[in-house]
Formats: C-alpha cells, sequence, structure tokens
C-alpha cells in the first residue's frame, strides 16, 4: 500500500466535503471551494471526520493515483481553511514589481515592461522597501494555480549563477560560480 495514500485526511471544523457520482470532490471552507475531479478507478469515501482513498490492484497505475489524489485532496483541504502564499524577490540593478488590482507589471532588465493578468484566484502584493529587494507576494487557497502563476513568473528572467540576478523564491539557494580567473 501506498504509506501517502492509506493515510485518511482529517476534515476540520468547518470544511465540508462532498464526493459526487462521478468522482469529483468538493471542498468546501472558510476560504472558499475548490473541485477536484478523481480517477474512477480509486475509491472515495468520506466518514468518521476523515476522507479514505482505496485503490482496485496493486498496478503501477493504481499505485501512483492512490498517494496522488489523497495528496491533492489534503491539500484543497488546507488551502480552504489555511491558504498558501509564495512570495518572489527581484534581484538585479533597475528591476521593478507593480501591481494595481490583479495586473502586474515587471521590469526585469529588458527593453519594455512585462505585464502579467494574474487569475482572479489569486491575491498580488507587491512591496519596495528601501534596502531590500522589490518583492512579489501572491496568496490563494489553490495550490496548483498559485505554483503555476510563481514558475511563469520566474520563468521571465531565471537567476543566473554568476551574480543571481534574476526572480527568484524567497529563501531559495542558488548554486553560484565563480567568474573569469584572475589575470596573473
Amino acid at each position: 500500500m501506498s504509506r501517502i495514500g492509506k493515510k485518511p485526511v482529517t476534515i476540520p471544523a468547518g470544511v465540508t466535503i462532498t464526493v459526487s457520482a462521478e468522482n469529483v470532490v468538493t471542498v468546501k471552507g472558510p476560504k472558499g471551494e475548490l473541485k477536484q475531479t478523481v480517477d474512477t478507478d480509486i475509491k472515495v469515501e468520506v466518514k468518521d471526520g476523515n476522507v479514505e482513498f482505496g485503490r482496485p490492484t496493486d498496478q503501477i497505475r493504481h499505485r501512483a493515483m492512490h498517494g496522488l489524489y489523497r495528496s491533492l485532496v489534503n491539500n484543497m483541504v488546507n488551502g480552504v481553511t489555511i491558504g498558501y502564499q509564495k512570495k518572489l524577490e527581484l534581484v538585479g540593478v533597475g528591476f521593478k514589481a507593480a501591481n494595481q488590482g490583479n495586473i502586474l507589471d515587471l521590469a526585469l532588465g529588458y527593453s519594455h515592461n512585462i505585464i502579467i493578468e494574474v487569475p482572479k484566484e489569486l491575491k498580488v502584493t507587491t512591496a519596495q522597501e528601501k534596502g531590500q529587494n522589490p518583492s512579489i507576494t501572491l496568496e490563494s487557497i489553490d495550490k496548483q494555480l498559485l505554483g503555476q502563476v510563481c514558475a511563469k513568473i520566474r520563468s521571465l528572467r531565471k537567476p543566473e549563477p554568476y551574480k543571481g540576478k534574476g526572480v527568484k523564491f524567497e529563501g531559495e539557494v542558488l548554486r553560484r560560480k565563480a567568474g573569469k580567473a584572475a589575470g596573473k
């Protein structure tokens, strides 16, 4: 058995989980509502304040999906109760970030600013304090969407290994390289 898949997901107070006939799991909580379609082979049961997942066989495909869907539903439960937050730092001279609602305006050293429309499910805030790198904070109840948008923003200017300039996650450790060797 999958060690992750056989652990039940506990349902905290204020959260309701329903499973439809088409195997769609709906999680409602104080912060919002999320839905996830579960493969028809995986059996989902809500009982005694827990959500339990079962699989029909020990095929590799079933074993993989068993743990996957348990993790996805657990992330949904955490999202509607606590929520998720990621911070990005802009490291580089002249790098700036500003937002108006869900429109993010980035100056990343190109000849033009990059304007991104962030999905309405995410909340965006930017900060630019003196002596600090500009930062972007993204908050959401959907962990998958949050990670996808953060990866998209990071891909606009990945950190380079010599000076570390670019968009990086807060606390991310970059592998740095030595520059040119000094003349003899």
